[in-house]
């Protein structure tokens, strides 16, 4: 075993969460060294939201294509070649890896591929491939190791048959047919991805919605959305039992919420449900860092654990497994190390989450029910984009606005968006709920027309039932 390494901050993890904290720690002069097992970027940028984006963007390419048509444009038949979408999805995410790469540099973040065991608040063994060992000292630690899918019994993911959205991610032979089980966003992104190219996809979700955090009109407009792609969605249903016969054929029955069983055969399972905290192995308990029942690290507002000089973010942590989620708690955690007295912490009520399906659905804040069911007496303003002359020139009449503000104070606590562009309209909402917008405020504001952030504006108006256009 090799001498003893020093470092000011050592990260472990090097995802959005680990890589944000690393370059952080390294701006404010902190001599920093991030480790990690696998690639830069961690699953975002190599097998999650980065490469599912690309997939989903050719996905709707093809979705168009198939109705330019009706914008005047004839194409002639329309086929694709499913392996070489796979591929650009590939290059993508490795072109994102290399601008990890390049900040750590620029920052003069030092990174070494290996695996991590923490041994005390202040020292670290890494164990590279080859076996060789170092012992690493440092001040403070930042675990950000990240969450992945779940051992489900009942459905165990071989790779091939029954797969998780890492295999989905590199399968080059297009299946014919799929069942997809769970309509959280994993579930929901790749039903749409798969179904633009012509796989016929069944859905299962035992809860009442797709998209169970979301709002219940989003959630409707959705599934409407989902019929009409030819997407088969059981909701308030289960998967009784899946039977792998041979590779590629699979028999399933599922129960749907009358009671009624359905069965099928598929080429395909994608498992959808359940993550679990990439923490075994650390050596996190044995350090005196305190674990919840299913394993996720517990941490307080400053991300700190139970162990002094020992942080935690993203995804281990539980709560929102969301990339910029973890982002955000890597300034908060960064921030506390360097000087406790002025560490803030994060509202975890503000934090969009994005779904990027046709149409896309965005949210952040209250959804109407949870703001009932907390006693807030509401005001409710919406605006559907049929009433929207750039949603209506585009073709993407799909979806709407909807606000909630709260009645006594005019504030928004909560706002949701279904439709072509909601994950990059929910910014504005972002930054209403922050600085605590009236509805008379956003109402007031000059937005450009035609766009369809002007359903913005008018869902506002429409909470004083002041809407121009409906």
């Amino acid at each position: 075993m090799s001498h003893f390494e020093k470092y000011d901050i050592v990260v472990i993890g090097a995802g959005p969460g680990g890589y944000v904290a690393a370059i952080k720690a390294a701006q404010a002069g902190k001599k920093t060294l991030c480790i990690d097992k696998a690639e830069l970027g961690g699953i975002c940028l190599n097998w999650g939201c980065i490469p599912t984006k690309a997939l989903l963007k050719s996905a709707e390419l093809m979705h168009y294509t198939k109705k330019a048509a009706d914008f005047g444009i004839n194409t002639g038949a329309v086929t694709h070649d499913f392996a070489k979408v796979i591929e650009r999805s590939r290059g993508v995410s490795g072109t994102m890896t290399k601008g990890i790469e390049y900040l750590f540099k620029k920052n003069k973040v030092e990174f070494l591929r290996a695996s991590a065991r923490v041994i005390a608040s202040n020292l670290i063994e890494a164990t590279s491939a080859d076996g060789s060992k170092k012992n690493i000292t440092c001040d403070a630690i930042i675990v950000a190791t990240g969450a992945s899918p779940a051992v489900i019994p009942a459905f165990p993911i071989d790779g091939k048959n029954l797969i998780s959205y890492r295999q989905a991610l590199e399968c080059k032979e297009q299946p014919k047919k799929l069942l997809v089980i769970g309509a959280g966003a994993i579930g929901v992104e790749f039903s749409y991805f798969f179904n633009a190219f012509g796989t016929e996809v069944t859905i299962v979700e035992a809860l009442s919605q797709l998209l169970p955090v979301e709002d219940k009109d989003s959630a409707k407009v959705l599934a409407q959305a989902f019929k009409k792609q030819g997407i088969t969605a059981h909701t308030s249903a289960k998967v009784k039992s899946v039977t792998v016969v041979k590779d590629g054929v699979i028999d399933a029955v599922i129960e749907d919420s009358a009671g009624k069983e359905i069965k099928l055969t598929v080429d395909r399972v994608l498992v959808a449900i359940g993550m679990k905290p990439n923490t075994a192995g650390l050596g996190l308990a044995e350090a005196g860092v305190a674990l919840d029942a299913r394993g996720f690290v517990t941490v307080n507002a400053h991300c700190q654990t139970s162990s002094a000089g020992i942080y935690a973010i993203g995804d281990c942590t539980g709560r929102q497994m969301l990339a910029h989620k973890a982002s955000f708690e890597a300034e908060v955690a960064v921030a506390a190390i360097l000087n406790p007295k002025k560490a803030h912490g994060l509202n975890y009520g503000q934090i969009p989450g994005c779904t990027y399906c046709q149409p896309q659905v965005a949210s952040v804040g209250l959804t109407e029910a949870k703001a009932k069911e907390l006693g807030r007496d509401v005001k409710i303003g919406k605006f559907p984009f049929t009433a929207s002359g750039k949603a209506q020139a585009i073709a993407a009449a799909d979806g709407f606005v909807k606000l909630i503000f709260d009645a006594q104070t005019d504030a928004i606590i909560g706002a949701h968006i279904v439709g072509i562009d909601a994950t990059e309209m929910i910014a504005e909402l972002c930054l209403a709920l922050k600085v605590e917008a009236t509805a008379a405020e956003i109402g007031a504001t000059i937005h450009a027309h035609p766009t369809l952030a002007e359903a913005v504006m008018e869902a506002a108006l429409d909470a004083h039932g002041e809407a121009v256009h409906i």
